[in-house]
């Protein structure tokens, strides 16, 4: 069995030991690093190259979120999952936008966290109900059903049959922000897959018909 190869990062010891303890048990799971703070969880991932990083938000130093767009940048294949208590619209943005492949609260059930580590660490995104409920009142208040011109580049290449990580290369960004892009995309357009996204995009006419 390969394992899942995971840095746990959190300012609370109690609560870092606490998520070690319970990420430990399971079988395909193994804790490979702690750290404290962010600029101790970049270290650690560039040293360790691990799946995936379960990160706090706000923490002493370098935050979560800036922590995450540092990983995301600099180490491709590594995914960052987001889990914290705070669930504002602001610290879900500067996530989801740093790169990160989901954002759970502290309070997710045991089973389901578990499932989204594994989910996180395929590249799936894995978001509590409630964010993401925010996430797509975020994308749909105002001028948030208009589609930007970088999403319409990712929506190209999707059309164009590309995968997101020769999305990423062509637009020179990270698969993990294209996977990003998918998500605020998929909000807009009322859709959950990226064939019926290209169709709602073609039918009204943001994107050229082909």
């Amino acid at each position: 069995m390969t394992r899942i190869r995971v840095i746990v990062a959190d300012d609370h010891p109690v609560v870092r030991s606490g998520l070690v303890g319970m990420l430990g048990v399971e079988p395909d799971l193994e804790v490979v690093g702690e750290a404290a703070d962010g600029a101790e969880a970049v270290t650690l991932a560039t040293t360790l190259r691990p799946d995936l990083v379960l990160m706090d938000l706000r923490m002493p130093g370098t935050d979560g979120a800036t922590a995450t767009g540092q990983i995301v940048a600099t180490l491709p294949g590594v995914r960052v999952l987001v889990l914290t208590t705070y669930e504002t619209d602001t610290d879900i943005l500067r996530a989801v936008e740093a790169g990160a492949t989901g954002y759970l609260l502290k309070d997710t059930p045991r089973d389901q966290l578990v499932a989204g580590v594994r989910a996180a660490a395929r590249g799936e995104a894995a978001l509590s109900p409630s964010v993401a409920l925010r996430l797509v009142q975020q994308v749909r208040g105002g001028d948030g059903d208009r589609v930007t011109p970088r999403e319409c580049e990712v929506l190209a290449g999707v059309a164009r049959g590309l995968s997101n990580a020769a999305i990423g290369r062509e637009l020179f960004i990270t698969e993990a922000t294209v996977k990003t892009h998918l998500l605020r995309i998929f909000a807009k357009l009322g859709v959950d897959d990226r064939t019926r996204a290209v169709t709602v995009a073609l039918e009204r006419g943001i994107l050229p018909g082909r």
